[in-house]
């Protein structure tokens, strides 16, 4: 099989598996807490920098297509205009930094602790800045409503999605 067709494959199942990741939810307010960084993370240490973003574009435009992808099975460009969408854009930026990172260091435990650190500050920097954006809150009420809630989970989230990848990535590479 080709290897851009290969390649093509992963990025549109890591984009089913974040659809899947993010319907696994903790309903909070104003941003719900999900498994879909998860994913996300994952799509970038495993794709790369270009096919996990492109996994996350897939993501995004099925999402703003009308396929309730997004958090709790909702679908719609409306989304993308809420309180989330700060967040879900920043979900191909967090692939992106996550895949070019590993490319660069490579995929040793602690850089991809440290490849996926860098993509949640990302995710979050796009995240509170729509939220700010959107709601008028200043940063440190944002900070406060939009990122420090998700931090424990998240660090869990990072060792997780290092431990996978260190140990079953290059199964998925062989595909």
């Amino acid at each position: 099989m080709n290897e851009n067709i290969k390649k093509d494959v992963m990025a549109a199942l890591f984009a089913a598996m974040t659809a899947i990741f993010t319907q696994l939810v903790i309903p909070i307010q104003p941003v719900p807490i999900t498994m879909g960084t998860l994913a996300v993370m994952m799509a970038g240490a495993v794709l790369g920098s270009h096919y996990g973003a492109l996994s996350l574009v897939i993501y995004v435009l099925l999402g703003a297509a009308g396929m309730p992808v997004f958090t709790m099975a909702q679908g719609g460009a409306g989304v993308l205009i809420g309180p989330n969408g700060g967040f879900l854009i920043g979900y191909i930026a967090m692939a992106f930094v996550v895949g070019f990172c590993t490319e660069r260091w490579g995929r040793t435990f602690r850089r991809l602790v440290l490849a996926m650190i860098l993509g949640c500050l990302t995710v979050y920097a796009f995240g509170v800045a729509w939220f700010m954006v959107l709601t008028g809150t200043g940063l440190w009420a944002s900070l406060m409503l939009c990122m420090l809630p998700f931090l424990p989970g998240d660090a869990v989230k990072i060792l997780l999605g290092s431990f996978l990848v260190r140990r079953y990535g290059r199964y998925v590479e062989k595909f």
